[in-house]
């Protein structure tokens, strides 16, 4: 295979790559019904003046699918952490019993779980777009190569298809695998 074509197809991997694990990190994002400590990632705690992110000044657990325990490894930071919850704006109330914050997450409605799903289903298709892109740009490369071949350039393209064809149904699969969690109840 021509050096050229191969340097180009590792760049459509790499680019492809790149879609999927956003993908996921937009999905680790979305709440599916069951307590995460992943779901209070956002929340920033003013540690001695400066923004911290929670998981650095405190433990946070689930004992349950329904509950998330926050537990500060310095007390006087309870009251802190209370307000970057709040702050955080993600819908939760905090319960302080003076050791540790208690989060109770509510179950989702049924409409709440079809507007999640709604919202997956749109992530998915923003990462089937960057691999449609990482693929049309590896083809137009191709294209432009001078020195190789047609039947190289035709095998590029074919191969940067099956690449493509093997991304989307991978997007798919964790797509599906993230609409069941959510309608999960």
């Amino acid at each position: 295979m021509n050096e050229d074509i191969k340097f180009i197809l590792d760049t459509a991997q790499e680019a492809m790559d790149g879609a999927m694990k956003h993908l996921e990190k937009q999905f680790s994002n979305i709440r599916a019904g069951k307590a995460s400590p992943a779901m209070l990632g956002s929340v920033m705690v003013d540690y001695y003046g400066s923004q911290t992110p929670l998981a650095q000044v405190a433990n946070v657990n689930t004992p349950d699918g329904r509950t998330i325990t926050v537990q500060p490894w310095e007390k006087t930071m309870l009251q802190e952490i209370e307000r970057g919850i709040a702050y955080a704006n993600l819908g939760f109330n905090p319960m302080n019993n003076g050791e540790t914050i208690i989060i109770n997450v509510p179950p989702l409605t049924e409409e709440r779980r079809r507007d999640l799903s709604k919202q997956a289903k749109a992530e998915a298709e923003d990462a089937k777009i960057g691999v449609r892109n990482a693929r049309k740009e590896a083809n137009s490369d191709i294209k432009n190569l001078d020195d190789a071949s047609e039947d190289q350039q035709k095998n590029g393209e074919i191969d940067v298809q099956h690449m493509t064809d093997k991304y989307v149904k991978k997007i798919d699969d964790v797509f599906d695998v993230k609409e069941k969690e959510i309608m999960t109840v």
